[in-house]
């Protein structure tokens, strides 16, 4: 009999969640973010790893990584948005577009991080995110990129027990997401359940929790 209180607790907390999540959402600013800007010297590149809130939050705090920009790539159709993504019929993936200092942060590097950041054996789905568009995929800019990716890939399999299906493909129109997807992490840890009860531990787990930069 002392279980029922309990229940409702959770079920009132759960509740609480959604509602202030769904209010965040509804008020948020949809219109897309910026092209991100590529300083002379440096390179882009984009990476599939299912909700890209969570690989945005660690190529954030990487030194040598000028901006990690969360978006959509992959698909056919023109100007996608979060709901057309999220229906899996665009054929876009979420990702987030790196530009990246190759002098402080190599290319090796960044997908080092890549195969901790998510479980690249699961076929279209990380954890509860189920659907193409949240697939492991490496987007690559340039042909010396795509042969780093395949030999970080190969190397990167003695660490998993089961087969790596990451997609490894020349990158097409990147699209940037929504204003209110940008830097989703640090402006919403406090706020949203999916912030506190996922990408936190990862961060954690990673290392990378105390390591926030300031914006440049």
């Amino acid at each position: 009999m002392k279980i029922k209180p309990v229940l409702y607790s959770v079920a009132i907390v759960a509740l609480t969640f959604t509602y202030f999540s769904n209010q965040l959402v509804m008020s948020a600013d949809k219109s897309p973010a910026k092209m991100p800007q590529v300083p002379e010297g440096h390179e882009q590149i984009s990476l599939g790893a299912g909700c890209f809130w969570c690989i945005e939050a660690i190529y954030n705090r990487l030194d040598g990584v000028k901006s990690a920009v969360s978006g959509y790539t992959g698909g056919a159709v023109k100007n996608p948005t979060y709901q057309d993504i999220c229906t899996g019929a665009s054929g876009h993936a979420e990702v987030v577009h790196i530009v990246y200092d190759p002098n402080v942060i190599s290319t090796e590097t960044i997908l080092a991080w890549f195969w901790k950041a998510h479980d690249p054996t699961t076929l279209n789905r990380q954890g509860n995110d189920v659907g193409t568009q949240y697939r492991s995929a490496i987007y690559y800019y340039t042909v010396a990129q795509r042969k780093v990716a395949e030999a970080s890939r190969s190397a990167a399999q003695k660490d998993f027990k089961s087969p790596i299906v990451t997609e490894i493909t020349k990158t097409g129109k990147f699209y940037p997401g929504e204003v209110y997807h940008q830097d989703y992490y640090r402006q919403n840890k406090s706020k949203n359940s999916y912030c506190r009860f996922i990408i936190a531990p990862k961060m954690e787990k990673l290392g990378l929790e105390d390591k926030e930069k300031v914006a440049e």
